[in-house]
């Protein structure tokens, strides 16, 4: 029985009240009774990584721990969690947090990304057995879609110019009128300095394509993926002003060098997706590293991290857009997150990878002219087709 037969019993006597109550007894009861690992192969860039986190009252929920590592270490975390969290409550979430953080020093992204599964699953359990869409949990929702911008870069194999644009074209085909690309991939760390202007100059290039194909209402987004140090990174500023991007990403590691270069920035930045937890993003929003903080649900800690994270830079006067090219799953699991937070700006979607996304979970991901809409249904709303798992089962 979910909440809403049980109010509805309220009214129906005594015994239909006590058959309610011993339901509620049921429901806050339940525990984690187990644990299945879906690996699936994408691309080059990695696999997926789902976990369905199994309960005693037979409901089941979905967490996305991919992208971990080399070999998806978050897989073995999952396993090693799972055991953990073997007949604990689905509610037991502040204590596998607690446990599982002093890991992650030691860890990084395997404890991480498996942490985060895990909570997404059991968020996804609790909204089954209330009855109720996972993001009522997290405060309801203040609209009814989610902004998402399309990641190309993933998908762009060749990278010039040509590629990116023809990637771009696609995008904007499917309705998208943000794209994300990070066209410095490939920069050599100690090149020499012909080599690294060499790869600058082809990598605003195909930025400028993308911008054409844009046209000048579409918003641009690039992604550094901090490969400048401070003296190039400002002179990239200069030559990517005319482009008007919608951002600039990460242009470099050092926090007082990114804080620098945003300073100095003609154009809004962004960055932040490789932290964990609230003192990593407290001392990047210190720092002034950058304008937008990108936490995603997978690195930071999980859904109640990125909620919290949200919230610290709400105070702190920013607006945050979580990164997250990621698997249909993780997607939805951020945005019943997105959907309720107010300083929320956009949502990234990995466009292109393969042709058969949609054919993961049931329903298929709502998503048109890139707006992104969350089920209405319990929980997630979704479920894994294990099919299409299997079909492209990673080796």
């Amino acid at each position: 029985m979910n909440r809403r037969r049980f109010l509805s019993a309220l009214g129906a006597g005594p015994a239909a009240l006590c058959a309610s109550a011993q339901d509620e007894r049921r429901l806050s009861g339940i525990t984690v009774s187990g644990i299945e690992i879906f690996r699936v192969r994408v691309n080059r860039l990695g696999n997926w990584v789902i976990a369905r986190v199994r309960t005693s009252a037979g409901l089941s929920g979905l967490g996305d721990a991919s992208h971990s590592g080399a070999g998806d270490p978050s897989a073995a975390k999952l396993s090693e969690y799972a055991a953990w969290m073997k007949d604990r409550s689905i509610y037991d979430i502040e204590w596998l947090r607690r446990r599982a953080h002093p890991e992650v020093a030691q860890r990084g992204r395997a404890v991480s990304c498996a942490l985060s599964a895990i909570e997404q699953a059991l968020y996804d359990v609790q909204g089954q057995a209330a009855g109720v869409p996972t993001f009522q949990l997290f405060g309801g929702k203040l609209r009814e879609t989610v902004r998402n911008y399309a990641n190309i870069n993933r998908s762009t194999e060749q990278r010039n110019p040509v590629a990116f644009a023809k990637m771009a074209e696609s995008a904007v085909a499917a309705g998208f009128d943000a794209i994300k690309l990070a066209p410095f991939d490939g920069m050599p760390r100690n090149g020499s300095a012909a080599e690294i202007e060499a790869h600058t100059r082809l990598g605003v290039e195909c930025a400028r394509a993308v911008r054409e194909v844009l046209g000048p209402r579409g918003d641009l987004l690039v992604d550094a993926h901090s490969h400048f140090d401070r003296e190039r990174g400002m002179d990239l500023l200069r030559r990517l002003e005319p482009l008007n991007l919608f951002w600039l990403e990460e242009v470099t590691r050092p926090l007082e060098d990114l804080a620098a270069i945003n300073r100095a920035a003609p154009m809004p930045t962004a960055g932040g997706e490789s932290l964990f937890g609230l003192r990593e993003n407290l001392d990047y929003i210190r720092a002034g590293a950058v304008d937008i903080l990108m936490p995603d649900v997978k690195y930071c800690g999980g859904m109640l991290e990125m909620k919290k994270v949200a919230a610290m830079a709400e105070g702190a006067g920013m607006p945050v857009a979580p990164h997250g090219p990621a698997s249909p799953v993780g997607n939805v699991a951020a945005a019943h997150v997105c959907v309720g937070l107010p300083n929320f700006q956009i949502l990234e979607f990995a466009h292109g990878e393969m042709d058969w996304r949609r054919e993961l979970i049931d329903p298929p991901e709502r998503l048109e002219k890139g707006m992104l809409a969350v089920s209405g249904r319990p929980g997630f709303g979704i479920s894994l087709n294990e099919k299409t798992a299997a079909r492209y089962r990673a080796a």
